[in-house]
């Protein structure tokens, strides 16, 4: 008892002076240090909202078919497995760090005959204990490092969330709109059909001629082959979205047949919450912390350890008698290890860790003005898109009057079938690029809740 009561006391004894570990940078410091040059706007550029950042961004589109494929695929993609298994990975070689702070206590022991082992007939057991006291903070910035690598990793899966979610959405616009252009392509083979019809009836009552015909079947030629390439489309969509969601790729997924509704606003939130909220960016902080731990790690390292030890043993032997006879035999003792020469190894592991630092800050920076891009993007490129809508549904609307108009000219002969032709060329562009803006709306609605940070 009175052994346990000294090792007590000289543990306490020396831990006492052991040196805090310094707190490393926070959000805002970290922001001042890396984009020192960067001068962030109050509000975005672009435009947008400065209203709360939608954390259920998906339900916004009020399409039940849709969140069901995100949650497949949340739950069957293989990356996200992988991107799981990171975590507990992560999180596993924290503990293992934190272990060191602990004892560690073995036992030896061994037994037999005379003729056993190496025919000492000894036999008997060894407990031992030993304890590195963590003075100058290695094995506890150690740990730290490891612990904020943790949480990078837990930052890494929302973001891979996010982004696999993100790609649904995406894939199942770009599905969805495939199928309007494929309805539209064979709307125009059935009117280029009707003027096949049309040619043939007017060169038999002789009104028109057999080059309107070769024409008009020219053109629902075409028709045909672009239908053919918009089937494709969609199946590649389809086969990518059926992949994204863990299931075969066979084309054979059935997705909503009509674009969903497009939330009306743009809530954008502040530039300034950006850098504290994106799952990316706060992985890319916590490994600038985790790096700063690593260099207190490799500056304690050039320091003494020191680590108590003790030890109880019970030995006997079938062949000789033993000096000592009191059994149970206790000690107690420490050991000091200081390093006086690695050849300049322990200060060069200092140098690299430090390199490692200045990396991660300057990473940090590259993935912050990222993300500002990518918000400014995809605001810029939504409101371009509505923009766009307005504008081409006018066209839209100019060109199938204008088709309508020679249409009827074209039965009354008054024009011939390559201006009709030509309008129905318009008309067709027209509807495709209305379709084609509609869906891009949709999916830079998307790409601007993965920018900020939307979670699902």
């Amino acid at each position: 008892m009175t052994r346990r009561v000294a090792a007590a006391a000289i543990a306490a004894f020396l831990i006492a002076p052991a040196c805090a570990l310094k707190t490393p940078p926070d959000a805002a410091a970290l922001k001042a240090e890396s984009m020192a040059n960067v001068a962030v706007p109050e509000t975005w550029r672009a435009g947008g909202g400065p209203g709360p950042i939608t954390a259920q961004w998906a339900a916004g589109f009020r399409d039940e078919q849709l969140i069901a494929a995100i949650r497949q695929a949340v739950g069957n993609n293989p990356d996200m497995r992988v991107a799981a298994e990171r975590v507990e990975q992560a999180s596993l070689y924290a503990k293992l760090a934190g272990a060191k702070l602990y004892p560690s206590v073995d036992v030896l022991a061994r037994g037999g005959t005379k003729l056993s082992g190496d025919n000492s007939g000894m036999q008997g057991a060894l407990l031992t204990m030993s304890w590195e006291l963590d003075l100058w903070g290695r094995v506890r910035s150690a740990r730290a490092a490891a612990t904020f690598e943790a949480r990078a990793a837990i930052a890494d899966y929302e973001f891979a969330r996010q982004s696999m979610a993100a790609a649904v959405a995406k894939n199942w616009f770009l599905a969805t709109e495939a199928g309007l252009q494929l309805e539209l392509a064979r709307e125009t083979i059935r009117q280029g059909e009707e003027l096949v019809r049309l040619a043939e009836a007017r060169s038999r009552i002789g009104v028109g001629n057999d080059e309107d015909v070769f024409i008009a079947r020219a053109s629902v030629g075409s028709y045909r082959d672009v239908v053919r390439q918009l089937e494709l489309a969609r199946e590649q969509a389809i086969r990518g979205l059926e992949l994204l969601t863990g299931h075969y790729p066979a084309a054979a997924a059935a997705v909503t047949p009509t674009l969903p509704a497009q939330p009306d606003a743009i809530p954008a939130g502040l530039p300034s919450e950006l850098l504290e909220r994106r799952p990316d960016l706060v992985a890319a902080e916590r490994r600038v912390a985790a790096a700063f731990h690593r260099v207190g790690e490799a500056k304690a390292a050039r320091l003494p350890a020191i680590a108590l030890t003790s030890g109880v043993s019970a030995i006997s032997s079938d062949l000789f008698v033993l000096k000592d006879h009191d059994n149970p035999v206790w000690n107690l003792g420490a050991n000091l290890v200081m390093p006086l020469f690695r050849a300049g190894a322990l200060k060069t592991q200092v140098e690299i860790r430090t390199a490692e630092q200045r990396q991660a800050v300057a990473a940090y920076a590259a993935a912050g003005l990222r993300a500002f891009g990518d918000v400014e993007s995809a605001l810029s490129a939504e409101i371009a898109a509505r923009d766009r809508e307005v504008i081409l549904a006018q066209t839209l609307a100019d060109s199938r009057r204008a088709f309508d108009i020679v249409q009827t000219q074209f039965r009354v002969g008054r024009t011939d079938l390559r201006y009709v032709t030509q309008r129905q060329l318009a008309l067709n562009a027209s509807e495709s690029a209305l379709v084609r803006v509609q869906a891009e709306q949709r999916v830079q609605r998307v790409n601007l809740h993965l920018a900020l940070g939307g979670g699902f």
